[in-house]
């Protein structure tokens, strides 16, 4: 039996892991779907203050009060900056690592850097707006297929804002889990991920996975994505 952590992504919640978790159930795994701090079910805890501090303590928390141990942790997205920040505080609890479409942030990085300009412009905007969340991504616009954009974008919540201008303190914790591996979701143009790639294809210690798929591969394919997570 293999313990998973899935981490969603920005504007969704641990309801999009819905899928893949069902799949690893029935393999006999035990799996965890944590919602971050004013997303999703927990919408109502939104507030100026949520930043990525808090979202990393989300899911440190799981492994502290579950006493999990050998987890196998995979983030989606904006998750990439969570498992950095989870590997910081619970390496020794981590036996791997899934990059699926997420971004690889660096020490001193934040989301801010690798955003589009439509959201680099409402965060600039943010003193004047009052606003203190980003509005979510259409379905559409990150690949999911026609018959389920009304339960993806009926589900995405704003997403905190602070969480894109707090910047990652990282010591190198990340690249000493033993086993790491990143998906690509190769029906989602993406320069920012495709540059990841590169860089990571050249480091014997990643192993490197494709998805045919949009960005949201554990809606859009979620056998391929449990395939690959159960080979880990």
């Amino acid at each position: 039996m293999k313990t998973f952590v899935l981490v969603h992504g920005a504007w969704h919640g641990g309801w999009c892991w819905r899928r893949v978790s069902d799949l690893l159930v029935e393999q006999g795994h035990r799996v965890f779907t944590p919602t971050l701090t004013g997303l999703g079910e927990r919408s109502h805890l939104l507030g100026p203050t949520v930043g990525l501090d808090t979202h990393v303590t989300d899911v440190v928390n799981v492994f502290k009060w579950e006493r999990l141990e050998d987890v196998i942790l995979v983030g989606h997205s904006y998750a990439g900056f969570i498992l950095s920040g989870v590997a910081e505080q619970v390496a020794d609890k981590i036996g791997a690592l899934v990059f699926l479409d997420a971004f690889m942030p660096e020490n001193g990085s934040a989301m801010i850097d690798g955003t589009s300009q439509g959201v680099r412009d409402a965060i600039a905007a943010a003193p004047q707006t009052g606003e203190i969340a980003l509005k979510p991504y259409p379905a559409a616009a990150l690949g999911v297929a026609e018959p389920d954009r009304p339960w993806v974008d009926g589900l995405c919540t704003p997403h905190p804002m602070k969480t894109y201008t707090d910047r990652m303190v990282l010591t190198g914790a990340r690249d000493k889990v033993a086993k790491k591996v990143f998906i690509r979701a190769k029906g989602f143009p993406s320069a920012a991920f495709d540059a990841v790639t590169a860089k990571l294809a050249a480091d014997p210690s990643w192993k490197m996975e494709e998805l045919a798929c949009g960005h949201d591969a554990m809606v859009a394919d979620p056998q391929g994505v449990a395939r690959i997570l159960l080979a880990v």
